[in-house]
């Protein structure tokens, strides 16, 4: 199952999030990955190839850049510019919790013109 976030337009950088908390129950985030993927040209793993990492390198994968990212205990927070227009991005967040344990969330994120 993915999730949505709200439509962004190419010109615009914007913040989007995955609010942990109802998963980490007495747990804290102690690290994300990011990954995405296209419609148009499968998935690019955000670690092996082209890869959505810290601000300081700001990746770009398919015309869509990870600005920067960061986290507090429980929100996942990854910073995007660019996209194609009229395309699809599934954004996968990888996350890590102070137990060990992790878990994945999908979302889509669609360029449209605003």
């Amino acid at each position: 199952m993915s999730f949505k976030w709200p439509i962004k337009d190419p010109d615009e950088t914007l913040d989007y999030s995955v609010d942990w908390l109802r998963f980490l129950g007495d747990a804290t985030i102690s690290s994300v990955v990011w990954f995405v993927k296209t419609s148009e040209i499968g998935k690019t793993q955000l670690g092996s190839g082209q890869t959505l990492t810290t601000a300081s390198s700001s990746a770009v994968t398919d015309n869509i850049q990870n600005v920067s990212q960061s986290n507090t205990s429980t929100v996942a927070t990854i910073n995007i510019g660019g996209g194609v227009l009229n395309r699809e991005y599934t954004f996968s967040c990888k996350m890590t919790d102070s137990t060990g344990s992790t878990a994945e969330r999908s979302i889509k994120l669609s360029i449209r013109e605003k």
